[in-house]
């Protein structure tokens, strides 16, 4: 996500390399291509304006560090600027005093409420041991309804519905459901419509008065940049919701939603999602996000997705695995797939410091596995377990069957056996050293 954003603020950086230390005169080009690169990834022209003008007043106003360079300082203090425009710290969505707590989600069809609404009842009930009820009150938009419902099906967790198209009904309903079931969170999907008009802002506003929702949640989709911030004004006057939710982030997008809506509306980002995988929702971390943008990379994000895919137990059998030589194809295929598990591969490399640069012009499409994959699966369990055995008219055969090449399948099994022997060699690093030179070793995009 942001990479155009990154890019151009890299190059913005440049120009101070070099500088024995900073001046009016040496950052006036980089405040200038600071400034463009806001604009081009579709930034409020005021937002940008007054975030290269603290920007400035701020590196002007600051002591260099002697032991700090001109461009390390400020990228610093760029850095700084662009956490407390996304919001200074993340922000947490309310819980009621006494159960339920009720989420009202807002916004305009197809931003992505109803996804959004099936992704925060797995979020809250797999990180928060949440009790949740989705209650469909879209009940315009042809089969919503069932598309909640198949949602609801994927996490476990109930709907309430109605057949009559009473969306006012369906909340309060709800409520009273989850109250009678001891159910401790009520997440209420509305009905949107293209563009802002006032028969949906009347209803969203008669269902805040009927049911008063401990939390509102405005999503809006990320693609559409100034337009998303505009809808946002629009409904922020007229509900004063709580939070942003940020979705589509995977796809096109350039920055400007986010880094511009909480400025606008002074309302904090709380959740981004990544994709249409239903754990393909994060917290937002200003902080996070902001090192990101600065290639700084995001290790504690990656931690975080790493930890639940990876157990201890499983990294031990590995590691004796590897100790013991015995790490085979099968062992192999089994890390690709924990990998896949944990969300869009470009997205995680982008949390790793330098990777996005470093590896800018690579193949990191999801698609980048199944070469990979294919070749292994075309193989029978003693030529996963024994790549030794692959001779000539077996790997011809893997090809046909895979859809690769030999010179594929070579190229996979010499990487493979290179990766074995750096994981033999690393062994005695400890199991972060392991962890990180077995990822690193990995064929990705080859």
């Amino acid at each position: 996500m942001f990479e155009n954003l990154s890019s151009n603020l890299d190059k913005a950086f440049q120009s101070l390399k070099g500088e024995a230390r900073i001046t009016e005169v040496n950052i006036a080009e980089t405040i200038r291509e600071i400034r463009r690169a806001l604009l081009d990834a579709d930034v409020n022209l005021e937002v940008a304006r007054q975030f290269t003008a603290d920007v400035k007043d701020k590196v002007l106003g600051s002591d260099v560090l002697t032991s700090v360079n001109p461009g390390q300082q400020f990228t610093k203090i760029v850095y700084d600027e662009l956490v407390a425009t996304f919001g200074g710290e993340k922000s947490d969505i309310a819980t009621a005093h006494v159960p339920p707590t009720v989420i009202l989600i807002a916004g305009l069809q197809g931003s992505g409420k109803t996804t959004f609404s099936g992704k925060l009842a797995r979020y809250l009930k797999q990180e928060h041991k949440r009790n949740p009820l989705l209650a469909a009150a879209d009940v315009y938009r042809p089969a919503a309804v069932n598309q909640l419902k198949t949602l609801a099906t994927s996490v476990d967790v109930p709907v309430y519905s109605i057949e009559q198209k009473d969306p006012i009904r369906v909340a309060k309903e709800a409520v009273a459901m989850a109250k009678s079931l001891a159910m401790d969170t009520v997440i209420i999907d509305t009905a949107g419509r293209l563009s802002v008009d006032e028969q949906m802002m009347d209803e969203i506003a008669n269902i805040k008065d009927a049911i008063k929702p401990d939390e509102i949640l405005f999503v809006v989709d990320s693609m559409t940049g100034q337009d998303a911030v505009n809808t946002a004004k629009a409904f922020n006057d007229r509900i004063d919701f709580d939070g942003v939710v940020l979705t589509k982030l995977d796809g096109d997008t350039r920055g400007g939603a986010a880094l511009s809506i909480k400025s606008v509306v002074d309302k904090p980002i709380k959740f981004v999602s990544t994709g249409e995988k239903l754990d393909a929702l994060s917290p937002f971390y200003p902080d996070r996000m902001a090192q990101r943008i600065l290639g700084m990379g995001d290790v504690v994000s990656l931690v975080e997705k790493a930890q639940k895919e990876f157990d201890a137990e499983e990294a031990d059998r590995l590691q004796k695995r590897i100790s013991s030589e015995k790490f085979d194809l099968e062992d192999f295929l089994d890390q690709i797939q924990k990998i896949k598990k944990m969300g869009n591969f470009t997205d995680l490399v982008s949390m790793i410091p330098g990777a996005s640069k470093a590896i800018e012009n690579a193949d990191l499409s999801d698609d980048a596995f199944k070469p990979i994959e294919a070749i292994i699966y075309s193989m029978t369990p003693e030529e996963r377990q024994n790549p030794g055995i692959l001779n000539g008219s077996r790997r011809r055969r893997i090809a046909a069957g895979s859809g690769t090449t030999v010179k594929e399948i070579n190229d996979l099994i010499k990487q493979f056996e290179q990766m074995k022997k750096m994981m033999k060699t690393m062994s005695k690093m400890g199991k972060m050293g392991r962890a990180m030179q077995g990822l690193k070793n990995l064929p990705f995009g080859k």
